[in-house]
């Protein structure tokens, strides 16, 4: 079993950053890919940024590229994802999840362990 906890969400206007964290507990950390996901009111979720096992490859959402980075260090078992430049279309519940292959994923489906979520708001 893995044990993801997410924080550093808040309230921030437009414009601004946030970074997020996961801590993970559970199993060793570093065996697989990891990522991130969000959802909005009345959206389904959707995928945000994932890295591998490694921190090597990444992949990002286009709705995100250049604005966001995701990395993550083994030795704290924390993952992370740097938000700059928000907007308030990035308004949601922010999720981490944890992979059981080691190459990272759009697909929610390839992920078998979720954090509860942090709430990030936008404000224009």
């Amino acid at each position: 079993q893995v044990q993801l906890v997410e924080s550093g969400g808040g309230l921030v206007q437009a414009g601004g950053s946030l970074r997020l964290s996961c801590a993970a507990s559970g199993r060793t950390f570093s065996s697989g890919a990891m990522g991130w996901f969000r959802q909005a009111p009345g959206k389904e979720r959707e995928f945000v940024a994932a890295i591998s096992w490694a921190g090597i490859s990444t992949l990002y959402a286009d709705t995100v590229k250049g604005r966001f980075t995701i990395s993550r260090n083994t030795a704290k078992n924390t993952l992370y994802l740097q938000m700059n430049s928000l907007k308030p279309e990035d308004t949601a519940v922010y999720y981490c999840a944890a992979a059981l292959s080691t190459q990272p994923t759009v697909s929610d489906g390839e992920y078998h362990y979720w954090g509860q979520g942090t709430q990030v708001t936008v404000s224009s």
